[in-house]
């Protein structure tokens, strides 16, 4: 999940070492161009991290405490917390744009040549040393840690081609340069860290300490200007390896992320992230989620992703799930968009104009997430309905905040009169309030589950109404009957 491209603006003019020397132009480190960047962001109020949601009491303050003393750092925590997301925002702090010695491999600075041909290449050259300008978009790389990662992924190895092309084993120009060396002035990443091999993990202790990278038996020092982030799950350090002691002791700071604190936060979390998957736009003043596939597109109501969110935190809260491995924001987010995309099919087959995600699309999530969610032993078998059982506790509590205060006697009194309404995830907006009739307050159901100017579409109106008839029935006023496919409301 990526923040939207920023515009890039032009690069600097200068094109030779004599060009970037008569700008006026300063080096400085990555670390300080973060620190000195964040420090203004820090003084004028501007946003520190794009796009990060509930961390900013607890885990932004020691990032940036982290940051600002040029630490290296290990973020941990449970899978789906943002751990990675955290990581990419971080090069928003880099300069956008910084000068690189032209087809250098691992982006040496003008000023500061260390490669051996950045070095002949500037003996040769001098003031006309070629320059070119690298956006730090591209001053970030990242490694997911697997098993079969080598030394030579990381940190580089011999290229045989440039051996076969007339080189010397041992010219230090015939070394294929790593992940690690690639992003030198930059940031680099290594997720799961606990997942590499620890022999593998040796290879980083130069990189961490003294800045330098060996490859083979070459004499080669190379000072390297980085930024190196790891990440970790808790249950690694146990389940599927560690982080050695002296590569944990050359991190300056250990960081622990979590999920988000609040009901609001998760609000933020699902409305951001299901937005961006599904290229969806703000609803304005309904703020609901508009999820855009490909030729049609579904709104998500703000009571159903207020379910959602509330069913996500109860899933997590549940002795039922293993606290160990957690639930991945992933859940929330997997969740609105299969209900979404529920309310896509049904205008699919049906013929719906507008198609708008309601209750009777909320039971398919339960299948689709079981897979997410990792169950106590003790559970084995009763997993669907162990979900199922809390998605109706999310819907109850969700009703009993937003129409739970609310006269419904109107829509009782229709049941008074012995008619039966038959809903389902096939059921098209129009016929579900064709069987309803006409509703005295259905406006002020609609705006009490958040609905405003502009919502006056069937499905809108279908979406509350089921709402309302769906929490008649958790709260014990009204029967259900499950039937194939859907629901039939009954006194």
């Amino acid at each position: 999940m990526h923040e939207s491209p920023t515009p890039r603006s032009e690069p600097p003019q200068a094109r030779t070492l004599r060009d970037l020397r008569e700008s006026g132009h300063t080096y400085r480190t990555v670390k300080a161009e973060i620190r000195e960047n964040l420090l203004a962001r820090l003084r004028s109020g501007e946003p520190r991290f794009p796009g990060i949601v509930g961390f900013d009491d607890t885990v932004l303050p020691h990032l940036e405490r982290a940051l600002l003393a040029g630490h290296d750092l290990v973020l941990l925590g449970e899978r789906g917390q943002g751990k990675t997301r955290l990581i990419r925002t971080i090069t928003t702090l880099l300069d956008e744009w910084t000068p690189v010695i032209d087809g250098c491999e691992i982006n040496d600075h003008p000023y500061a040549p260390a490669c051996v041909r950045c070095a002949r290449l500037a003996a040769e050259r001098g003031d006309e040393l070629p320059v070119a300008w690298k956006h730090r978009d591209d001053r970030y790389g990242e490694k997911l840690a697997t098993p079969d990662t080598s030394v030579g992924d990381l940190i580089g190895d011999v290229d045989p081609i440039k051996i076969a092309e007339g080189r010397t084993l041992g010219d230090p120009e015939t070394v294929h340069y790593g992940l690690v060396p690639r992003t030198n002035r930059g940031v680099f990443s290594v997720n799961e860290l606990p997942d590499l091999a620890e022999r593998i993990q040796v290879s980083l202790l130069n990189v961490l300490e003294e800045r330098d990278i060996q490859v083979r038996g070459y004499n080669l020092r190379l000072p390297l200007d980085i930024l190196l982030i790891a990440s970790a799950n808790p249950e690694d350090y146990t389940n599927r390896g560690r982080i050695i002691t002296p590569l944990k002791d050359r991190f300056g700071a250990e960081i622990r992320t979590h999920y988000p604190p609040t009901l609001e936060d998760e609000l933020a979390l699902i409305r951001q992230e299901a937005a961006l998957n599904w290229r969806g736009q703000d609803l304005g003043e309904t703020g609901g989620v508009a999820a855009d596939p490909p030729g049609l597109s579904a709104e998500l109501p703000d009571h159903l992703v207020e379910t959602i969110a509330r069913f996500t935190r109860l899933v997590r809260e549940s002795t039922a799930v293993d606290s160990r491995s957690g639930v991945s924001a992933r859940f929330s987010i997997a969740a609105a968009e299969t209900a979404a995309a529920s309310a896509v099919r049904r205008a699919a087959l049906t013929g719906e104009e507008r198609p708008v995600t309601r209750v009777c699309d909320l039971p398919g999530i339960v299948p689709t997430l079981r897979g997410k969610v990792e169950f106590e032993v003790s559970e084995e078998g009763r997993e669907v309905e162990v979900l199922a059982h809390l998605l109706r506790r999310a819907t109850a509590e969700t009703f009993r905040g937003t129409l739970g205060g609310m006269d419904l006697s109107a829509l009782l009194d229709k049941f008074s009169e012995g008619i039966q309404i038959q809903s389902g995830e096939l059921t098209p907006a129009t016929e579900l309030l064709h069987q309803i009739g006409p509703v005295n307050g259905l406006a002020k159901i609609m705006s009490a589950v958040g609905m405003g100017e502009g919502d006056e579409s069937p499905g809108h109106a279908a979406a509350a109404l089921e709402f309302a008839l769906e929490g008649l029935y958790l709260m014990r006023r009204l029967s259900k009957d499950e039937v194939d496919g859907g629901a039939v409301y009954r006194t």
